[in-house]
């Protein structure tokens, strides 16, 4: 599971780096087709690229958060599940070392 979050966020990562080249690309047809002045395009990047930093934080903040509640509570579940089983054992135990009785027996 981790292997796949791991793909996952990679992913991300390679689309985020393609959006930025093409942006880039994009910027630079509007500067040399006179549209955009290079000091503006340089601008415009940076806030494209600052906010597509601050979308990846949140996003891998939010990622992690769950990936630790999923972990927390699946850690929960095979303790509940030991116990149980461990329980039972000791009522399985307890019967057979008491003798069964024979019908007329007290």
């Amino acid at each position: 599971m981790l292997d796949l979050i791991k793909k996952t966020l990679l992913a991300g990562v390679g689309a985020a780096v393609i959006t930025k080249e093409k942006v880039e690309d994009t910027l630079a047809d509007y500067v040399r087709q006179g549209k955009v002045k290079a000091e503006d395009a340089k601008i415009i990047a940076s806030k494209i690229a600052e906010q597509g930093r601050k979308e990846f934080e949140e996003v891998s903040q939010t990622l992690a958060a769950k990936i630790q509640d999923i972990a927390s509570r699946d850690g929960d579940k095979p303790d509940a599940r030991i116990s149980a089983l461990e329980e039972r054992i000791r009522a399985l135990e307890a019967r057979l070392a008491t003798p069964p009785t024979r019908a007329g027996e007290p």
